[in-house]
């Protein structure tokens, strides 16, 4: 019996011996696993930077935008309240966030073995990651060393990084570092700057109620924000209470009497339209300067007065279900406000640096600077009449032809056969490079009804465009930044560079000429501020935009209005609406500059000797009674002349009865002896009213040789 037992003990000792040295295999790797993490640890330790240095380290780069006057218009990027010690820390704060990210904070070595587990037991009875297991000191590190990338790598260095901040700082230190940069939402780091944020106070007054929605927020600050979901947030402090409650914070009468429902909310800054100025100029950093870390002090070119001004000049003016946009630029180029749409909090599309839209006879400034380049002037003569181009045949607006007239008549009154006549002579190439030259950064079509404006641009380059022309022809480059600091040290100044010649003085000039005669006399009238004022007016086909552009005292502004759709606005005319928004803005804008004379007084045109009231004063755009290429549909309606009811032409408009008719077939002026202009004289020139039954009416032109490629308004 013994003799059988034996083997088996036999073969029992080397299982045994097997086991046993696993198990000191075991033993081995681990004492030397764990020397490898201490090792790791105290090196990790020793490169911890001081408590002072953590205290001073940002999160992200912060830009503090100035306006020109040196006021901070706005604040982006990360936002920091003051620092609080710790035993300026209301303890409901800590206590909260204990409670509801590490109820073991005060008891773990920086990991917790219970919360991992607990986190990864969730993980395979769910599937997937339903709640982390990191500690404070974990999120600590790596909120200031770390991403968020969700790999183990990572975590090891979270992990090996919390053991050492906990080697390195007392568990106090380690709360208040977390409670003054953890983020909270909003663009707001630490607890003061959330407090300041969500309720208008620091964060050293926090109430019991308003900890918990803070500490609340750290799980998901977009889900929970306040100024996002007030409902959330107060929901998710409900729960943080709880807590509270259930780990000894505080008793549940103290829950139920800090209801989150009462806790008031500050109002949410109201965002105005200098962030389409900042979201245009900022930008540009990136090619400014090369620091992305340090805090940034921009100063900037706007004017808070003058952007104010802007801001109420468009919503006053702008119609009905449309939109407008307004850009002014100072003589050496810096942008002193900028509109981009009625409300920013709406739409942040910035229609003043964005969109792109048909400038209607705007663009007729480029025509006739090609013109006056070729040698042409103002006092030269061009004949009115029907003319056929390539198979295109442009008609006025009043659908009337006048004649042998100046150019001054032509363009105060944006007679379109003239233009297109023009661009013809000089060469749609010759145009469209005049355009490029300016600043026209669109595409630019060589089609003869290019002339009219039916290209897309963008209402800072006309800007720019007029701007350089009010600068003696040279050119203009728009800018925002004037200068960025970095530490108090300054990184960019920004240099004006006033070397490129667009065109000789005297083109500028003779173009500053045509352009006052078209404010004091034309379709621009709406315009003026009892000082010289120098722009055009540009409509577009069926009304769908509106433009003003113009420029007095050194200061140039463009103004644009429409619908995105692009569908008509009825009653929209450049002389209208955007005319009126530009004579708002000016008046205020350009109130403490000293008035300045252009280096040309202005003119009136031939038929501007006696005007009447509605062509004195800036006559709107008829309706269009053309299609999208400019061909007239059916017949207009008669317009009749209109007077005001005093010598000044701002009374109330009524019908007068059109003079006896005249039989005149040129364009000399009538004896001006009368006090009487002879009506029809007038009528013909200035297009105010249709032709009499007994006149001939403007033959039709002759029929196209192709279908037309562009949509443009005829006039305006």
């Amino acid at each position: 019996m013994a003799r059988a037992s034996s083997p088996k003990r036999r073969s029992a000792t080397p299982w045994r011996g097997r086991l046993w040295l696993a198990a000191k295999v075991s033993i081995a790797i681990a004492v030397l696993l764990l020397g490898a993490l201490v090792t790791a640890v105290y090196i990790a330790r020793a490169q911890l930077p001081s408590f002072e240095s953590l205290k001073s380290s940002p999160n992200g780069q912060m830009i503090r935008v100035h306006a020109a006057d040196g006021s901070v218009l706005v604040s982006l990027g990360p936002s920091y309240g003051e620092w609080l010690p710790y035993d300026r820390i209301p303890a409901v704060m800590r206590d909260a966030t204990v409670a509801v990210e590490d109820r073991r904070f005060r008891s773990h070595l920086g990991v917790d073995p219970i919360g991992i587990a607990r986190s990864a037991a969730i993980r395979i009875e769910r599937g997937r990651w339903i709640q982390g297991g990191s500690t404070i000191t974990q999120q600590l590190a790596r909120n200031i060393f770390l991403n968020n990338q969700k790999k183990f790598g990572r975590k090891f260095r979270e992990w090996i990084l919390a053991l050492a901040l906990e080697r390195k700082f007392t568990k106090d230190q380690v709360l208040e570092l977390y409670l003054n940069k953890v983020y909270y939402g909003g663009g707001a780091y630490g607890i003061d700057a959330a407090s300041r944020k969500f309720f208008g106070h620091g964060a050293d007054r926090l109430t019991l109620a308003e900890a918990a929605v803070i500490a609340g927020l750290v799980k998901a600050p977009s889900n929970y924000s306040p100024t996002a979901d007030a409902d959330a947030a107060k929901g998710r402090a409900g729960v943080v209470l709880q807590q509270m409650v259930r780990n000894g914070f505080i008793t549940q009468g103290q829950a139920n009497s800090a209801d989150p429902s009462d806790v008031a909310l500050a109002p949410a800054p109201k965002q105005n339209s200098v962030r389409y100025f900042t979201d245009w100029a900022l930008p540009q950093l990136d090619l400014l300067i090369d620091e992305t870390v340090k805090p940034l002090e921009v100063w900037t070119t706007l004017d808070p007065v003058m952007q104010r001004a802007a801001d109420a000049a468009i919503r006053a003016n702008v119609p009905k279900g449309a939109q407008g946009a307004l850009v002014s630029i100072d003589r050496d180029g810096a942008v002193r406000a900028m509109v981009g749409g009625t409300d920013y909090v709406s739409s942040i599309y910035n229609r003043a640096t964005q969109a792109q839209r048909q400038p209607g006879s705007a663009f007729k400034l480029f025509v006739y600077l090609a013109a006056l380049e070729a040698g042409r002037t103002p006092e030269d003569k061009e004949i009115d009449e029907p003319v056929t181009i390539d198979g295109w045949s442009p008609r006025n607006d009043s659908r009337r032809n006048s004649g042998e007239v100046t150019l001054r008549t032509a363009f105060a009154y944006s007679l379109n056969t003239v233009a297109a006549k023009l661009g013809q002579a000089v060469g749609f190439q010759t145009v469209a490079d005049m355009a490029r030259r300016f600043g026209i950064t669109t595409p630019v079509n060589t089609h003869p009804s290019m002339v009219l404006g039916t290209s897309d641009v963008r209402l800072i380059d006309m800007t720019r465009a007029f701007a350089s022309v009010a600068n003696k022809g040279v050119a203009i480059t728009p800018f925002g930044i004037t200068r960025v600091t970095a530490d108090n040290e300054e990184i960019y100044t920004h240099e004006v560079d006033g070397s490129r010649v667009l065109v000789a003085p005297y083109v500028a000039a003779q173009m500053t000429d045509l352009l006052q005669t078209a404010v004091n006399t034309g379709t621009g009238r709406a315009a003026q501020i009892g000082r010289p004022v120098a722009g055009k007016t540009g409509t577009t086909s069926s009304s769908k935009d509106g433009w003003f552009l113009g420029f007095s005292s050194g200061l140039t502004t463009g103004v644009w209005m429409g619908r995105d759709d692009a569908r008509p606005i009825a009653g929209l005319h450049g002389g209208t609406a955007p005319a009126k928004a530009f004579a708002q803005f000016m008046t205020a804008a350009v109130a403490n500059r000293p008035i300045e004379q252009f280096d040309t007084q202005v003119t009136l045109p031939e038929a501007q000797l006696e005007p009447d009231a509605e062509s004195y004063y800036g006559a709107p755009d008829n309706m269009s009674f053309v299609d999208d290429d400019g061909q007239p549909i059916g017949d207009a309606p008669p317009r009749p002349p209109v007077q005001g009811d005093d010598d000044t032409g701002f009374g109330v408009e009524r019908p007068v009865a059109p003079a006896p008719a005249r039989p005149r077939d040129d364009l000399t002026p009538p004896d001006t002896g009368t006090e009487r202009l002879d009506q029809d004289w007038l009528d013909r020139v200035t297009g105010q009213q249709a032709p009499r039954r007994d006149a001939p009416r403007t033959p039709p032109p002759p029929a196209r040789a192709q279908p037309p490629r562009d949509s443009e308004r005829p006039n305006e």
